[in-house]
């Protein structure tokens, strides 16, 4: 019984040797582990091809960016102080307005009225005044008569004036040129105190302000150019200047505001959209390779570095530092150096110290970076 058991279990370790021989074959291609692969790392086998990149340098620039909200030079709601209903509107849905222009009328019978019965004792006292101020200088009447007729008359003159002011309350005009916004106020419309009626806004130049850490106090001046990129707009940007700098720095956010004019005349940026405010600091060159070359682990990155090995041309795996990124560059800071020569793509199918071939392809076209501001 024991010798029976004996030569089942050894027939059994027998079946797995040869199984684990066949898989050792198969993964290897018939060769024995160690001998290395087609483009393996024993360096045999057939070269893998792959597009090679020579370092070039690129211009880069560096360039804070922060988000701003934009708003028109001037803009305002435009509101009533008093209850009345609207008897008239003299504009339109989105209509160019000038400064002064009459935009909505409200009943006034009520201050009419008003100004009709001051302008009448106006009058009166007038008539008063002027008679005894005559008999006065003829000596027929004494001259404080004359003199207290003089306040009402005065006094008349002052009405008028307060009943005509109650009457402008009635007439609402546009505070400055602008566009109006979009309104639903109609005649017969009763509105309320503060009520919105239509907005109104200039936006032949638009404002950006925005806040710039106090590392950058040294880079903000008056009149420094910028750029801004408005994320409604992908692919287009504009260019204005940084027309005021505050004169005090946050103390809880170490931030300094500034704020950006930009000419609109087009009327192609709009109060309420969100800006991408850039700032260049300057130009610098630097080793820069593609982004398509880089390889990113977590926070580390790395290329494939093309050398000679003893059977060809090999790729080895080497760390970089990188920096700034644009335009499909990234650059890299430490780790490579003019001349040489990376893989360029397909880095997936590469393994450290694989035997490569290919062509020779140039990088390090000039391109600008950007730094993150804030």
């Amino acid at each position: 019984m024991i010798r029976r058991h004996f030569f089942l279990v050894a027939a059994v370790v027998a079946v797995l040797l040869m199984l684990l021989v066949g898989g050792l074959k198969l993964a290897f291609g018939g060769k024995a582990p160690g001998q290395g692969g087609p483009g393996g790392p024993g360096g045999g086998g057939r070269a893998t091809a792959v597009s090679q990149i020579i370092v070039q340098p690129r211009t880069f620039t560096d360039r804070i960016e922060v988000l701003g909200m934009a708003k028109g030079r001037q803009s305002v709601t435009i509101t009533s102080n008093t209850a009345e209903l609207i008897t008239a509107v003299h504009f339109s849905d989105g209509q160019t307005v000038s400064k002064g222009q009459v935009l909505v009328e409200l009943k006034g019978d009520q201050e009419d009225a008003g100004i009709a019965q001051a302008r009448a004792q106006l009058a009166q006292a007038e008539r008063e005044y002027q008679r005894w101020k005559t008999l006065a200088d003829k000596g027929v009447a004494p001259r404080a008569s004359a003199d207290q007729y003089l306040a009402a008359r005065d006094t008349a003159r002052a009405s008028l004036a307060s009943a005509s002011a109650q009457k402008l309350d009635k007439v609402i005009r546009a505070p400055f040129a602008g566009r109006v916004g979009i309104s639903d106020i109609a005649p017969g419309a009763l509105i309320s105190p503060g009520t919105a009626i239509v907005t109104l806004d200039d936006v032949s130049l638009i404002r950006v302000d925005f806040s710039v850490p106090d590392r950058y106090l040294p880079v903000l001046r008056q009149g420094l150019t910028i750029t801004a990129k408005p994320d409604a707009l992908p692919g287009e940007m504009f260019v204005g200047r940084i027309a005021q700098i505050d004169t005090r720095i946050d103390p809880t956010t170490r931030a300094l505001k500034a704020r950006a004019e930009f000419p609109n005349a087009d009327g192609r940026l709009k109060p309420g959209m969100l800006i991408k405010v850039g700032i260049d600091e300057g130009q610098r060159r630097g080793v820069a390779v593609p982004e398509a070359a880089v390889q990113f682990e977590g926070s580390q990155a790395s290329v494939f570095l093309i050398a000679q090995g003893p059977k060809g041309k090999i790729a080895r795996r080497t760390t970089v530092q990188t920096g700034l990124s644009s335009g499909g560059y990234v650059e890299i800071v430490s780790g490579l150096k003019v001349g040489d020569h990376i893989v360029g793509d397909g880095l997936n199918r590469i393994q450290d110290g694989a035997l490569v071939g290919g062509g020779d392809g140039k990088g390090g076209q000039k391109a600008g970076a950007q730094k993150k501001g804030g």
